[in-house]
C-alpha cells in the first residue's frame, strides 16, 4: 500500500499508513511485554520447564524479563525495517537490520560480559534494541519529513516500490 500511495502522489496517505503501522507495532509490543512480564512461568512451562528446580525457574523468569523487556522498541524497529522496504529503501532497511543483528547483536554479547558477567549477556539484547531504536527514530523523523515535504521519492520501478 505504501508504494501504491507514493506512486499515486499521496504522500499524506503513505505517512498516515506509517503512523498506523508504528502505533500498531507498539501496541503489539506492549501486549507481548505484558504477557512476558505477567506470565513468565506459564511461558517457561511451554518449553517443558515445569518440573525443574526452583533455581532454574527463577533464572528462567529473570532471563525472560530482562531479555524481552524492550519488546515495544523492538517491534517499532521491525515495523520500520519493513516499511522502509515498502518505500523502496531496501538498502536503508538492510543497513538498520544489519546494525541491529550484527554490530549490536554480535559484539554486545561479547563486550558486555567482560564488564558485567552473565548480566552482560542478558542485557545485551535490550541494549541492542535501545541503540537500534535511537537510530530508527532518526530515520523515522527523516522519512516523515520527506513524506511531508515531497522530498526524495523511492524508485518506484524497484521491486520493493
Amino acid at each position: 500500500m505504501a508504494g501504491y500511495n507514493i506512486g499515486a502522489g499521496r504522500r499524506d496517505r503513505a505517512r498516515a499508513l506509517f503512523t498506523l503501522l508504528l502505533t500498531g507495532e507498539a501496541a503489539v509490543g506492549f501486549a507481548a511485554l505484558l504477557i512476558v512480564e505477567l506470565l513468565p512461568r506459564l511461558l517457561i512451562g511451554i518449553f517443558g520447564a515445569g518440573n525443574e528446580s526452583a533455581y532454574y525457574t527463577a533464572f528462567a523468569v529473570r532471563c525472560f524479563r530482562v531479555y524481552l523487556c524492550m519488546m515495544v522498541p523492538a517491534m517499532v524497529n521491525k515495523g520500520t525495517f519493513i516499511y522502509l522496504q515498502a518505500l523502496g529503501r531496501a538498502g536503508l532497511s538492510m543497513l538498520l537490520s544489519l546494525v541491529r543483528e550484527i554490530l549490536f547483536g554480535v559484539f554486545l554479547p561479547i563486550l558486555l560480559p567482560r564488564f558485567f558477567g552473565l548480566d552482560g549477556v542478558l542485557f545485551s539484547f535490550p541494549v541492542s534494541d535501545i541503540l537500534t531504536f535511537v537510530l530508527t527514530v532518526i530515520i523515522v523523523v527523516r522519512v516523515y519529513g520527506e513524506l511531508r515535504s515531497g522530498g526524495r521519492t523511492p524508485r518506484l520501478g524497484s521491486p520493493a516500490g
